[in-house]
């Protein structure tokens, strides 16, 4: 199958072998082409799995990197790390879009270079590599191409809004920060999200975006200055 061939490359290029090949080629298939093709399995689950061990390889490295640096700018830095924007940038080195397997109307619009989705298709391929090598194989991938890059995303200030309203209204004990995030326009291929987020049940901060994490961070922005305006961060 050609999809297989154009992942034994991908494989050949990263020097990983994947024993099940199933679950790589899952890895990359997006779930518009699941709805198209009856029985191809797509890539949400191991989504979902490939965050949660992103989120802990992420950590602790940091941990171990970085003995002097307090909760507070860890939390920052590993936020910054697995965000989408990171994330994408990430996948699109590693010319994870090529490989995407999707659906018509998702090929039309642009699919392989969405942001989105390349993060998603970052999380899903540690997902698979957990399940089919385990852990060591997900620490040295990330060592040869995700760790060395931390410092630099340090240096440019990529340290996410979402994460410095969280630690800011956790140091000065102001409450509870809940976020919500509705669908408002746009189209299926190009949504708008408007988020709301409230800080000890009061609203302080409104914001959209083509993503909910963008909207989301918007809104975090714009609760960060309303508190700046009351106290400094």
């Amino acid at each position: 199958m050609q999809e297989f061939a154009a992942l034994s490359e991908l494989e050949e290029r990263l020097h990983i072998r994947f024993r099940d090949a199933s679950l790589l080629s899952e890895a990359f298939t997006h779930s518009s082409y699941a709805n198209e093709h009856k029985g191809a399995a797509h890539n949400e689950r191991l989504e979902f799995l490939g965050d949660a061990v992103l989120q802990l390889a992420v950590a602790a490295h940091l941990f171990r990197a970085h003995p002097d640096w307090p909760e507070g700018k860890l939390t920052f830095v590993r936020a910054a790390v697995v965000r989408e924007e990171a994330l994408s940038e990430f996948a699109g080195k590693l010319r994870f879009g090529d490989y995407l397997r999707l659906g018509r109307g998702e090929e039309q619009s642009g699919g392989r270079e969405r942001p989105s989705l390349l993060a998603n298709v970052f999380e899903a391929f540690l997902g698979a590599l957990y399940l089919d090598a385990g852990w060591d194989a997900v620490e040295a991938f990330l060592g040869e191409h995700l760790f060395p890059e931390i410092d630099r995303f340090v240096a440019r200030g990529v340290i996410d809004a979402k994460s410095r309203l969280l630690v800011e209204a956790s140091k000065r004990k102001l409450g509870e920060v809940e976020f919500s995030v509705a669908q408002v326009g746009g189209t299926p291929g190009e949504p708008e999200f408007s988020a709301t987020v409230r800080l000890g049940g009061v609203t302080i901060g409104t914001g959209s975006g083509r993503s909910k994490k963008d909207a989301e961070q918007h809104a975090a922005e714009e609760a960060l200055r309303r508190l700046s305006e009351t106290g400094g961060e």
